[in-house]
């Protein structure tokens, strides 16, 4: 394939630097890690122009981390909203806990549980998506548990909307803790992809971020995801 098709099968391949014969057949990825006990490194405050605005930050440590499945705990159509506070600024995300509320569900437990904090964006590519939630830093990381909901059938991935990732080997609606922003008018995807919900404030951290995309579709620096919170109501 060439063009516009083919970039988005190449840019959104989880494996791209690990399995080179599968990419080509993968879009937003994600698989499952498993084990063990977390650490993470300590963030600094600087910042510079070249940044962006985005403060100058360590990356932190791979953690290995295994979860169970959460109880289904958000009712659908209730009110939540997730805050992202990153080295690029904050903005927040308001979960589509209608159409997905087991998606959603699953979002927000891992922020509760402190998952997703001091992770990162791995993946910047300007004018597409910005994907993040990987505690291993690689795109191949994961919360353990998986959890199965197919999106609506017209979904659009369109500028600021949020939803999970897998690997083409992955049944439509699968996700993990890996989660992108669509940064593109219309991404063009299929509706595979489960929904967590969209930017409602702080778009412009997005911006930053994006900004910071490099080579090999990873960021110029470290993108941290200092703290994520959760909001009822």
């Amino acid at each position: 394939m060439e063009g516009k098709v083919d970039r988005r099968l190449y840019i959104l391949a989880g494996f791209a630097l690990v399995a080179i014969a599968v990419v080509a057949a993968v879009l937003i990825s994600r698989s499952g890690g498993d084990d063990g006990d977390s650490t993470s490194a300590s963030s600094g405050d600087s910042t510079s122009a070249s940044s962006g605005g985005c403060k100058e930050v360590e990356a932190p440590e791979p953690k290995k981390v295994q979860l169970d499945a959460p109880d289904q705990e958000i009712e659908k159509g209730e009110e939540v909203t997730v805050v992202m506070e990153t080295s690029c600024g904050s903005f927040e995300i308001a979960l589509d806990t209608e159409r997905a509320p087991k998606t959603a569900n699953s979002f927000a437990y891992l922020a509760e549980e402190g998952f997703y904090d001091d992770t990162t964006f791995h993946r910047v590519v300007p004018g597409f998506v910005i994907q993040g939630g990987d505690p291993l830093g690689t795109g191949t990381g994961g919360p353990g548990y998986s959890v199965d909901e197919k999106p609506p059938p017209s979904l659009s991935y369109t500028k600021g909307l949020v939803a999970m990732a897998k690997s083409s080997a992955e049944p439509p609606g699968r996700s993990g803790s890996q989660f992108y922003v669509v940064t593109s008018p219309d991404a063009g995807l299929p509706p595979e992809y489960a929904l967590v919900g969209k930017v409602t404030e702080g778009y412009d951290a997005v911006e930053r971020i994006e900004k910071l995309g490099g080579p090999e579709e990873k960021p110029k620096q470290t993108v941290l995801i200092e703290q994520v919170t959760v909001e009822k109501g």
